[in-house]
């Protein structure tokens, strides 16, 4: 019961500042449109910007390093790492083109990935690397440290009892199916573009309706749910911080509009709703993953019978 309701605070504090804020974004009828002034106004602008995610990584990676006692997250830390990570990148090969563009290649350091549909900067890797890091190490920081108080010490006592690791979790299924039918309703009658379909939202609603679906019913009393919060929040700002004020307004990547919902935020540039999504996507994405590879090293059985109860 307590970490079902430490859950539903998460949206609670969410809600009590989305809405405020959205109010104030729509009061900006005719957004104001940023005019350069040289031909090349950010030089490697997206490649420096990458220390946004560099530098925190660095100094939670160093505490984290320097914390003998964590040998066990550590260990699911790399896991978790080794497991998103080429996701992400083959994600990025495989749909980076349909759902981006890169207008300004001077932001860029010009090294080119082929990818299906073009190639993709280079950057981009970096950046789904150094963003599954960054969400973990701050998780795990909370988690063990500034929230440490609200975390389980002692997995192995803890997953005793656990049948097996994935179990349906209904709530999942029906949010996820909610949501996406909302997008495509959204794009019907109010985008102004009926005849494209939301892909976007739909593959970030995806990415994190797979993971809950199956493994919510067992990780959600493992996740310090303080610790999401304000590692969502950290992201959210940062991320905020980083494509509302320049890479939107300088082109270091735009979004295809045929595949968006058309829920566009113009104060900022026409930032899509996705955008602000996409954070809440990962971020939970990325803990589930964590907190689920720890309780099947905590139970010690053969991934088979962890994830399943199925015995050889």
């Amino acid at each position: 019961m307590r970490e079902r309701k430490s859950f539903y605070v998460v949206f609670a504090i969410a809600a009590t500042l989305v809405v405020p804020a959205a109010i104030a974004l729509r009061s900006v009828i005719h957004p104001a449109v940023l005019q350069a002034t040289s031909d090349n106004p950010t030089p490697l602008g997206y490649t420096w910007s990458l220390l946004l995610f560099i530098v925190p990584i660095g100094v939670l990676g160093w505490w984290f390093a320097c914390r003998p006692d964590l040998r066990f997250p550590r260990k699911a830390f790399w896991r978790t790492i080794a497991a998103l990570t080429p996701l992400g990148f083959l994600l990025d090969l495989l749909f980076g083109n349909v759902f981006f563009i890169f207008p300004n290649k001077s932001a860029t350091l010009g090294w080119e990935i082929p990818a299906l549909g073009g190639t993709i900067p280079v950057e981009e890797f970096v950046f789904y690397l150094a963003g599954f890091m960054l969400v973990l190490l701050s998780y795990i920081w909370c988690d063990e440290y500034w929230m440490a108080a609200y975390n389980v010490p002692d997995y192995a006592a803890t997953v005793t009892g656990i049948p097996r690791i994935v179990r349906f979790h209904f709530a999942s299924v029906v949010l996820g199916v909610v949501l996406i039918a909302a997008a495509i309703v959204y794009k019907k009658f109010w985008s102004g573009a009926p005849d494209r379909f939301p892909w976007y939202f739909v593959y970030l609603a995806c990415a994190s309706l797979i993971p809950s679906a199956g493994f919510f019913h067992t990780a959600r009393s493992f996740i310090n749910w303080r610790a999401f919060s304000f590692t969502f929040f950290l992201l959210l700002l940062i991320s905020l911080l980083w494509e509302a004020t320049l890479a939107l307004p300088y082109g270091w990547w735009k979004y295809r509009p045929g595949i968006l919902m058309g829920l566009l935020i113009g104060a900022w540039s026409g930032l899509p709703i996705e955008a602000v999504c996409v954070w809440f996507a990962v971020t939970f994405t990325t803990v589930i993953t964590y907190e689920v590879i720890k309780i099947w090293k905590a139970l010690g059985t053969r991934a088979l019978e962890a994830f399943f109860g199925v015995r050889k």
